[in-house]
């Protein structure tokens, strides 16, 4: 039996696989709300109940925050994670901790095309890949290619800074500052990013906003609301404040193509992207993405795929706890 977890801001979803079967399926699976914990080990306590030591073969978590020497202090969460400490509540002798989007790339590579939807098809060739996912916050990684397999490269460039492309984006960088003294593209590309972006539209376009959506806004999740106000063309402000976003989630996914040279492709997981396709597919964020100068006609023959597969960054940490079984 193999453990694997994927642990965001908002919610950790954690499994029991099977090792000795064939396409990885979870045995037990069960996703909790992080924030109603004070540490992952509570969380881990839940879920796997008074197991016997040596129970589970292999542990792998993907987490949202940077894994430097084995250890991590969660990005949107009061968390300490260490492979050595969690040696000592997982009943195991091999843990491994990844970023989420490390994760998420080991698993992107086992998806069928069933679970990948097509914004550009591109030309086929074998290369670097990226991988992009917007959620809670904006995470980033690499799959390079040496030859012979995919290596998967870990980044925080999600926390790079934010570069306006226009006037209105330039306004947008200008509102944020007032609340944030650096302003990354996660803060733009993310779901508060689309709360702040709604915001920004609300307080320049002199609009009010309907009672109906302040409502929904202040009973659920107020970026869910505005995403579907502006999927639906209920209020000109979220359907706007939808716009921009898109457009900078493109922008910044071609970046991420050009610093990786992902020839091979780029793949837009997280959240957020299957539930709002109606717009990344209207052209929009291919248009940002392929928008870069010189380099247009290489990015416009770069495939981009959204991953619609939600647990795919549990399936990558579960690959590689099953890896891990077999050094």
């Amino acid at each position: 039996m193999i453990l694997a977890g994927d642990i965001g801001g908002t919610k950790t979803v954690l499994a029991l696989f099977d090792g000795r079967a064939g396409p990885l399926m979870p045995v037990r699976e069960a996703t909790l709300a992080s924030r109603q914990y004070a540490r992952f080990e509570d969380v881990l306590q839940t879920f796997l109940g008074d197991r016997a030591p040596g129970a589970i073969a292999a542990a792998c978590f993907g987490v949202a925050g940077p894994v430097v020497d084995g250890r991590v202090v969660t990005t949107n969460l009061p968390w300490q994670l260490d492979e050595a400490a969690l040696l000592l509540t997982i009943p195991t002798t091999r843990v491994r901790l990844l970023n989420d989007l490390e994760a998420t790339a080991h698993g992107v590579l086992g998806l069928g095309p069933e679970s990948l939807y097509t914004l550009q098809p591109g030309r086929s060739r074998t290369g670097n890949i990226a991988v992009i996912a917007a959620g809670t916050g904006l995470g980033e990684a690499l799959l390079v290619w040496d030859g012979s397999h995919h290596l998967v490269t870990a980044s925080e460039g999600g926390h790079a800074d934010f570069g306006p492309r226009s006037e209105i984006e330039v306004d947008l960088l200008q509102f944020l500052r007032k609340d944030h003294a650096h302003v990354s593209y996660e803060r733009v590309v993310s779901g508060p990013g689309l709360r702040d972006i709604y915001r920004f539209v609300r307080a320049t376009s002199g609009l009010t906003e309907p009672a109906w959506l302040t409502e929904r806004m202040a009973t659920g999740d107020p970026s869910a609301a505005i995403a579907a106000a502006g999927l639906g063309s209920e209020d000109v402000n979220a359907m706007r404040a939808l716009e921009i976003f898109v457009s900078a989630y493109g922008a910044e996914a071609g970046n991420l193509a050009l610093k990786g040279l992902a020839v091979g492709g780029v793949f837009v997981a997280g959240g957020i992207a299957p539930k709002i396709l109606p717009r990344l597919g209207d052209g929009r964020f291919v248009d940002s993405f392929s928008s870069k100068g010189r380099m247009a006609e290489l990015l416009a023959d770069i495939p981009i795929q959204v991953v619609l597969e939600s647990r795919t960054a549990l399936l990558g940490a579960a690959q590689v706890a099953l890896d891990l079984t077999r050094r």
